[in-house]
């Protein structure tokens, strides 16, 4: 099977947004057919609603400064589908990517003739992702849940060690449609025997179920440190801070990854790393941690593309997501400030576009290459009445809102990129062609 077979027959189980199937039962069977390689090593899962991706990105950084042989199982992909399997920071290659989906694809389809369901799309590529981990011979695991946390296939890999990340409102068509319920679905990753992380700040209904399943799980959680003092801000927006924990103090640490919500992250981050070094890995040092947290990269999150004008890319793909991205376009983005902007119409349209759309000078719609997405005339009907009509565009495709962009933006002004990290790889992708 060579990789574009591959590619063509993972896409054919249908989009993973829209063929969901929430469960463990089909993607444990899978991985029984397949050896169970998720037994062959440790892992820790990270849920949550924002920030788990990079979360996952900088507890990576920290532990291969730590001389810890690591794999990365991430989504979505921006650009290849390669990228959401990494080993030592590395994407895994094309040509091994193909070998395990073959493997996995041959069990997939033995399990359907024998009566079961045909996995679908992302517990298969979750299977690739173990197996492939599995044969790397990584010494750690770090798997970020897809969605939710009960029924999503990484928790079929029995993380000894995880993590919930700050959790908000979003796929509530899936997870339930209030923040309790949804903090349900995130807070089930804890189970009995784990070493749990919560995150800072999360809002009190969530909390309040975090804690009650650690109580019911007889889990003690470490609370990632909220003593955090920032003691400046670069022009770019990465922030250089000083954390304290009950173990130690990381001082003067400048933040590879920007924005001011990044610190609970890193927070939880440092908290990730110490519970490992509890648990055995004694190679992650002070000096390995701080080293983590100022090279960790993370792709199509407030990502900056340097050119006149520059890009910003940065998926902000729900309420809280947008929030986030808003303060920072407040404080750092040089104006005037062109908004290229598509979205998922199942997504909260109105919260979003209310927290963004008021920051832009010029806005430039455009339709995602994807089945669920808005179109432009909806989003239109998004934009505040007051806001100028000659400077609102409606482009036909990613690559003609880049364009357009491009035009409309003066040099010292700003690109931002946002509203679905579907839409920011396909401008990735943009890029790589016209480089």
């Amino acid at each position: 099977m060579t990789f574009d077979d591959a590619l063509n027959y993972l896409l054919s189980l249908g989009h993973e947004t829209l063929a969901v199937k929430l469960g463990l039962e089909n993607v444990t069977r899978l991985l029984g057919a397949l050896s169970h390689p998720e037994r062959d090593f440790p892992a820790v899962q990270i849920a949550g609603t924002n920030g788990k991706g990079s979360t996952a990105a900088v507890l990576d950084a920290i532990l291969r400064a730590s001389a810890i042989r690591t794999g990365l199982y991430t989504s979505p992909h921006l650009v290849s589908i390669t990228e959401r399997v990494k080993v030592n920071g590395r994407d895994i290659s094309r040509d091994d990517f193909a070998r395990h989906a073959a493997t996995v694809r041959e069990a997939a389809l033995s399990l359907r003739d024998a009566g079961g369901a045909l996995p679908t799309f992302f517990e298969q590529v979750t299977a690739i992702a173990l197996r492939a981990l599995r044969d790397a011979r990584v010494e750690l695991a770090i798997l970020e849940t897809g969605l939710g946390g009960r029924l999503d296939a990484t928790t079929a890999a029995r993380a000894s060690v995880v993590a919930v990340t700050p959790v908000a409102l979003d796929h509530q068509e899936y997870l339930g449609e209030t923040l309790r319920e949804i903090a349900a679905e995130k807070a089930a990753i804890i189970r009995p025997g784990v070493a749990a992380v919560i995150a800072a700040p999360q809002e009190p209904d969530a909390l309040a179920v975090l804690l009650a399943r650690c109580r019911e799980t007889d889990v003690v959680p470490r609370f990632a440190t909220e003593a955090i003092r920032v003691e400046d801000a670069g022009e770019d927006g990465r922030l250089r801070a000083t954390f304290r924990t009950d173990e130690d103090v990381y001082e003067h640490v400048t933040l590879a990854l920007r924005g001011r919500h990044q610190l609970a992250n890193a927070a939880t981050s440092i908290a990730l790393a110490e519970t490992l070094r509890a648990r055995g890995f004694a190679r992650i040092t002070r000096g390995a941690i701080v080293a983590g947290l100022e090279s960790a990269g993370h792709p199509g999150r407030l990502e900056l593309v340097a050119g006149a004008p520059p890009l910003l890319l940065d998926g902000a793909h729900n309420a809280a997501g947008a929030s986030a991205l808003r303060a920072y376009l407040d404080e750092f983005a040089r104006t005037p400030l062109t908004l290229v902007f598509g979205a998922m119409r199942d997504k909260d349209l109105r919260e979003i576009t209310a927290a963004l759309f008021p920051a832009a000078d010029t806005l430039v719609l455009t339709p995602v290459n994807n089945p669920r997405s808005a179109t432009t005339d909806a989003l239109r009907t998004l934009a505040p009445p007051t806001f100028d009509p000659s400077k609102l565009f409606l482009a036909p495709s990613s690559s003609e809102a880049l364009k357009l962009a491009r035009e409309v933006t003066p040099r010292g002004g700003t690109i931002c990129v946002t509203g679905s990290l579907y839409l920011v790889g396909e401008i990735k992708s943009l890029l790589t062609r016209q480089s």
